[in-house]
């Protein structure tokens, strides 16, 4: 997971190419750092079919509460710009690639 820098959550959404799952987490969540070793799976099996971003909740409060984001970790899935699923909690690696593929591609 490459680190970039964009001058809003917005415009990198829209300027992706695939969908963008998006880890809303913060560093004091157990839950959360759980979460960071799965995504690397996630991200092993599938590969460029999308893109994964942490947002730390902390830091950008304003996004976590555009996106009525209630709960850590909760992972949105954005395609062509648009929420199209939302995970709260922790899944397992292959529930996780499950959940994400029919958005996939």
């Amino acid at each position: 997971m490459s680190k970039q820098q964009f001058d809003s959550f917005d415009a990198m959404l829209a300027n992706s190419d695939k969908p963008t799952l998006v880890d809303f987490y913060a560093p004091w969540c157990g839950p959360c750092q759980m979460m960071a070793g799965i995504l690397k799976q996630v991200k092993e099996q599938l590969g460029d079919q999308v893109n994964i971003v942490k947002i730390n909740t902390d830091n950008y409060p304003h996004i976590a509460s555009e996106h009525r984001i209630e709960a850590l970790p909760t992972l949105v899935l954005f395609k062509d710009g648009k929420a199209s699923d939302r995970i709260e909690g922790v899944l397992r690696p292959e529930q996780l690639v499950a959940r994400l593929q029919p958005n996939l591609g």
